[in-house]
């Protein structure tokens, strides 16, 4: 089947899905859960206890946390959001986070990069931004690891950033390097650290050792989750993890340098100031509304006082619950709001720019049945145009799964996480020739390449 983005998402079938009737499509599919569409088919048992996917399709494992790496260094733990980037020939650079908080550096573990002090010594002190108070590398940041998509094999792996704190997600940029997002605030007053955290940082996805951290502080000082760009203006669009957070713009002084600079502004709803998006005590809109946007200056984007966000509502800002996974398709992004909606299992919103100032802003997907979706956290868009989007849930019953999301809003199960522990997905992106989703379990730590006949969808 041959899909792409715009004839799924702006075509006549589009438009159907979000009248009556595709609400009416997106509720069915939630209260049958049973019977979701169809998309790939039941899943099967994974003899090996670890990922449970449909008929056909088949995982590699990549990577996993503890391993040695060709730096000398472990790979460190906690997986989260990753991007991939094309090399030479059929070889990718898969740039991954480590959401590695300061008290992880207490202590040498499978969770840190060293475990004696031997393989510390490998680290360049002059390449880490931060250390804890009593000198120790604050172990957050990213590792790079090499993959031929022909071969199957890893070729290389290597720390490439470090000395940052809780790398959560990010985004890839079109220059191709990947923006590494801390979800933290974490400064000398309040923490164990010597320096403030709450920043972005960028990592050029061909470079083979520690790049040189250097935080872009004028995309502001927040709980950063993950970014995408406008591939046409250099736009970047940021998502915060908080229960009351923002949804940002960063508009840079020159669209491929963003150490140089620019302006940083929240979304409101132009006919709601200050309007909260989650329908948790009070329903602002329906699946399948839209609300017209403007967009809000932001000053004091380096505050140390954790207030931006209400400093922005204030102003007239929504609030988006929990803002974690956005992506870029074509001519529009979509962002989770992990904890979104009346029963709070999460909603998926879809925002489309109208010119230099103003947009629009739906609400794509809400959860009313955690079987559904359960807290969707990363998500990308397939090259069919669906998106694919990684749960990131708490509940003893459920498992941890990646589910499909087509043009109608609808849903199905891609994979399931059977490990001990139900740990998070995370970091879900294609290869670019669109045969392999490569994508994460946070704990352990493990790298999978997923390959199938995706052009087999149903749904």
């Amino acid at each position: 089947m041959s899909l792409n983005r715009r004839s799924l998402m702006a075509s006549g079938a589009a438009a159907l899905a979000f009248s009556g009737l595709g609400r009416h499509a997106m509720a069915a599919a939630q209260e049958t859960y049973v019977n979701e569409v169809a998309g790939y088919g039941p899943l099967k048992a994974d003899p090996a206890g670890m990922l449970d996917l449909p008929e056909g399709f088949s995982y590699r494992v990549l990577s996993r946390a503890g391993e040695v790496m060709d730096d000398g260094l472990l790979v460190p733990g906690q997986f989260d959001g990753m991007g991939c980037f094309p090399l030479d020939g059929s070889k990718v650079a898969l740039v991954r986070n480590h959401e590695l908080k300061p008290s992880s550096a207490s202590h040498w573990t499978r969770t840190a990069w060293a475990d004696d002090a031997t393989r510390l010594e490998r680290i360049d002190p002059a390449r880490a931004y931060g250390t804890t108070k009593d000198g120790r590398i604050v172990p957050g940041g990213t590792t790079t690891v090499i993959y031929d998509t022909e071969t199957g094999l890893v070729e290389r792996q290597h720390l490439s950033l470090i000395g940052t704190s809780t790398n959560c997600c990010g985004g890839h940029t079109p220059w191709g390097s990947w923006l590494s997002c801390e979800e933290t605030e974490d400064r000398p007053e309040t923490a164990e650290v010597s320096q403030a955290h709450g920043w972005v940082f960028e990592v050029p996805a061909r470079e083979t050792g520690l790049v040189q951290p250097v935080p872009l502080t004028a995309m502001g000082r927040f709980d950063h989750e993950a970014v995408c760009v406008d591939p046409g203006t250099g736009v970047v669009y940021l998502t915060e993890d908080r229960g009351d957070g923002l949804f940002y713009r960063f508009i840079p002084n020159t669209p491929d340098k963003l150490v140089e600079g620019g302006r940083l502004q929240a979304m409101a709803l132009k006919d709601a100031p200050s309007a909260d998006t989650s329908n948790k005590t009070q329903r602002l809109w329906s699946v399948g509304d839209w609300r017209e946007v403007e967009w809000i200056d932001m000053d004091d984007v380096h505050s140390p006082n954790d207030d931006l966000r209400m400093r922005g509502h204030a102003a007239g800002a929504a609030l988006v619950a929990r803002g974690e996974g956005v992506f870029w398709g074509d001519g529009e992004l979509y962002l989770t709001a992990t904890s979104g909606g009346p029963i709070e299992r999460g909603q998926i919103l879809r925002y489309q720019p109208s010119g230099a100032d103003s947009g629009r802003v739906q609400l794509f997907v809400e959860s009313t049945d955690e079987k559904a979706l359960n807290m969707g956290d990363n998500l990308t868009v397939a090259p069919w145009g669906h998106l694919v989007v990684c749960e990131d849930n708490y509940s003893p019953t459920i498992r941890n799964h990646v589910k499909g999301v087509d043009a109608q809003g609808r849903l199905y199960t891609i994979a399931r996480n059977v490990m001990e522990g139900n740990s998070e997905f995370c970091g879900a992106v294609f290869s670019p020739d669109g045969r392999t989703l490569f994508v994460n379990i946070q704990n352990p730590g493990v790298t999978y390449a997923i390959t199938g006949p995706w052009s087999r969808i149903s749904a």
